[in-house]
């Protein structure tokens, strides 16, 4: 009895009972998104859309019992196996382009009876056992070259096979291990490339590249003639760094002209630039939705462009909408609430352990929940790129919820055991 009380008091029901209410919140807002007169929030035959309730209710009725299964086992099991789970998903997430099923043009899929799971949602969970893994690995420091591109390699093989799948929205997910690493000693640099990378791209997207190779050598011009080839090593340097800044914009325009038309219209689109009739439908319904439903919003299933389903995908990647047409601001705010309160507890719970392994893995978590909430709110309103991923425990979405319930269910184990030296 007192070891059952002492299991059950280190588990952290705050975190529980959080993602409790966010599933619940996404089940009824999916009902909400694909509801039709007389269908059942059982219904799993699906009627005339492709997205039912009923299945949604099995997969949170699984997530639970592998949440249940989760607690019960040891924590020193993940730790153990941590690099085994992950090479078995490795060969799965390659074979899967092979042998899986076919949806929305992307053979990413493994279909069993009536469900599909999608193995690249999944393997962001695999992932991050493996980088706690590693990185809380004796004698392994980040800074050190050598440890610092293994664990650039234990992120980037199962990015790069999401990649070669087709996915880039999952992929790009990828990239937020970047913070974890940071966390635990990458220097800071990285960072202030990365973000250069990031704001070049986006200049080289909004101005022709013609013009930055102008801009790159009448630089180069001016600091010749300003230091009178008297500081060599400067003007090298910015003679350099012009340069590579110039290729690489270069570059960047070529990838775009390369890119298919639909993804050159939703960059388009996040710009501002102009496209085709049609081609920003869906943020400019999203927008809608969510203004429209004001301070309060219009009630439950009473919301117009939810009912009339002027907003496409809106159970999965745009269920954010829905939820800020019916409930207003309230709701919106409420949303995001929860959200930021699951994430501050998450960072407060990882500061607190005492294995490197915990912490390092519960950064993982913050990390990826963090990235998909940005993304989502920001797709919903049209300040963020649609890339197509989820809304962490309320899009619709057997892969994603059972992925984020598997994340967040090892952290809480392990914090339960925070006590003992994990390794």
């Amino acid at each position: 009895m007192r070891k059952e009380e002492k299991f059950t008091g280190n588990i952290d029901w705050v975190t529980v009972l959080i993602y409790v209410a966010l599933v619940l919140i996404g089940w009824a807002a999916i009902y909400s998104a694909v509801y039709t007169e007389g269908l059942s929030p059982f219904n799993t035959v699906g009627r005339d859309t492709t997205v039912n309730t009923g299945k949604q209710f099995q997969w949170i009725i699984a997530s639970a019992i592998f949440a249940a299964i989760i607690l019960i086992i040891d924590g020193k099991f993940f730790v153990t196996f941590s690099y085994v789970i992950y090479g078995v998903f490795i060969p799965l997430l390659i074979g899967v382009m092979f042998f899986g099923a076919e949806s929305h043009g992307q053979r990413n899929w493994i279909r069993i009876g009536g469900f599909q799971m999608q193995p690249s949602e999944l393997v962001k969970f695999t992932t991050s056992l493996a980088v706690a893994k590693y990185l809380s690995t004796l004698n392994v420091d980040i800074r050190r070259w050598r440890d610092k591109w293994i664990a650039f390699a234990i992120i980037g093989v199962p990015m790069l096979i999401v990649i070669v799948q087709g996915d880039a929205g999952s992929a790009i997910v990828f990239v937020v291990f970047a913070l974890v690493l940071f966390r635990e000693g990458l220097e800071s640099w990285y960072l202030i490339v990365g973000g250069s990378v990031i704001f070049l791209s986006l200049l080289a997207l909004i101005v022709p590249h013609l013009w930055y190779l102008w801009v790159a050598f009448s630089l180069i011009a001016a600091f010749l003639i300003y230091f009178n080839f008297k500081n060599r090593r400067l003007v090298y340097a910015i003679a350099g760094i012009a340069l590579i800044a110039s290729v690489y914009v270069t570059g960047v325009n070529f990838i775009f002209d390369h890119l298919k038309p639909h993804q050159k219209d939703r960059i388009n689109v996040l710009l501002g630039k102009e496209v085709e009739k049609g081609k920003d439908w869906n943020i400019r319904q999203s927008i809608i939705a969510i203004g429209s439903g004001g301070l309060t919003g219009k009630g439950y299933l009473q919301g117009t462009q939810t009912k009339l389903k002027f907003v496409p995908e809106q159970s999965t990647d745009f269920i954010y909408s829905s939820i800020g047409e019916e409930f207003g601001f309230v709701g919106s705010v409420l949303i995001i609430g929860l959200f930021v309160a699951l994430l501050m507890r998450l960072m407060y719970l990882s500061e607190r352990q005492r294995s490197k392994y915990s912490r390092v893995y519960g950064y993982c978590v913050v990390s990826i929940l963090f990235f998909h909430f940005l993304i989502n709110v920001g797709m919903a309103i049209g300040v963020a790129p649609v890339i197509g991923i989820p809304l962490p425990f309320i899009s619709y979405g057997g892969s994603s919820l059972l992925a984020f319930t598997l994340l967040l269910f090892v952290f809480i184990r392990l914090d339960s055991q925070r006590l003992e030296v994990l390794r």
